[in-house]
């Protein structure tokens, strides 16, 4: 199908295809389904393109219009929002290469991503988390070598936490040179099919069951040289130093949608009594409510937007930090919020509410955490030069 570009048209996608998508969350979430049928959904609605480029093909989104489609999918599905957008972290980041030029072996390498992601919908995940590391690259055990014919990678390790395990048709993988510095991290594309890739069991979460999480194992992987992301070595730390934002706070619409879906079920639980939304204590904590999300959207927004107009900004890097943060603490408040005033009854297995207070709590533990956002913000106060990589712990 082709995907419109016009703003309008693609939120209303986005609602539309949350839409489809909310009856899924109870079943994955309880256990009961694995999730991929959420994928499935995403694929024919056309969404994997969004931010591939208009004359590739797709859509043509910058961070601040896809931070506002995730919020409308996070509102209904908060993991599948989730899920999604780790196709887009990989998607994203090459889309922002378009009108540079770049040398032959690394234009072959977009353009083919783009081609399989427009062409035959292919969807792209990230494996970056290692045991013990996280999502820093520093520290990376995973490793890569040359192989003897100089034509092809080959790739061991393990990576603990990888969504989309078994829904997704690529993965980009993140190694440092064998015998090389920690710090000399590259990333590759790998096929789920290919030889030497296995999959652990999925991770039964406390919540955000739906990304289909489980442990990768690479034994000896061999891919092509062409599958090296952008034909370049030991960029993935210069690239996260200088831009972040992928990183950072790619999904942080979903949370701020599944923060908006903590307020409505809440608004709604009242407006359902009149003699409670009548009540001046109950008006003052919707108020309260209201006033935390309101925000936390702006801060979101604004904080997308200006990756558009100043990518690679001291500024820009910090506002998503800052929205990051704030995200992760007006979520869980919501939710403290909500209990409060819908009581008991609202939180039973039966209602979401009590599903999205679990999701909700997801986002600190999503990098970058919050004492990373505030060490951020707080370096970037007193003028602490943070392009240096030697500044954090990435």
């Amino acid at each position: 199908m082709t995907l419109t570009t016009h703003v309008d048209d693609l939120l209303k996608l986005a609602m539309e295809t949350g839409e489809t998508l909310a009856p899924l969350a109870a079943e994955v979430d309880a256990g009961r389904s694995n999730g991929h049928e959420a994928y499935r959904i995403v694929r024919e609605a056309g969404l994997l393109g969004l931010l591939i480029p208009r004359e590739a093909g797709g859509a043509g989104l910058g961070f601040g219009t896809y931070t506002r489609v995730l919020e409308q999918l996070g509102i209904r599905n908060g993991a599948a929002a989730l899920g999604f957008n780790m196709h887009n972290v990989v998607i994203g980041a090459l889309a922002e290469t378009a009108g540079t030029p770049l040398p032959p072996a690394a234009e072959a390498f977009r353009s083919w991503v783009f081609e399989e992601v427009v062409s035959h919908h292919r969807m792209f995940a990230s494996a970056v988390s290692e045991a013990g590391n996280g999502a820093k690259l520093r520290g990376m055990r995973t490793t890569y070598r040359l192989s003897e014919d100089r034509e092809h990678y080959v790739l061991n390790g393990e990576k603990s936490f990888v969504s989309l395990a078994g829904a997704a048709d690529y993965y980009v993988v993140a190694a440092r040179a064998e015998g090389g510095e920690s710090s000399e991290v590259s990333h590759f594309v790998v096929a789920a099919d290919d030889p030497g890739v296995s999959f652990g069991q999925v991770h039964r979460m406390a919540a955000m069951n739906g990304t289909s999480t489980a442990g990768m194992t690479l034994d000896a992987v061999t891919v092509p040289r062409s599958r090296l992301y952008l034909s370049v070595e030991g960029m993935s730390l210069f690239k996260l130093v200088r831009e972040p934002h992928w990183m950072t706070a790619g999904y942080t619409g979903a949370y701020l949608g599944i923060a908006e879906a903590i307020y409505r079920f809440t608004v709604d639980h009242v407006t359902s009594s009149p003699r409670r939304a009548e009540d001046p204590v109950i008006q003052h904590d919707l108020g309260r409510m209201s006033a935390r999300l309101r925000a936390a959207r702006a801060l979101v927004h604004e904080a997308g937007d200006l990756i558009d107009s100043e990518r690679g900004s001291v500024e820009a890097n910090a506002m998503v930090h800052a929205a990051k943060y704030v995200v992760s603490e007006v979520g869980p408040e919501l939710g403290r919020d909500a209990v409060r005033v819908c009581g008991s009854a609202a939180v039973s297995g039966r209602a979401p509410l009590e599903r999205l207070i679990r999701e909700a709590s997801f986002s600190s533990v999503m990098p970058a955490k919050p004492h990373d956002c505030l060490e951020y913000l707080g370096k970037a106060a007193v003028g602490v030069n943070l392009r240096d990589a030697r500044t954090f712990s990435w």
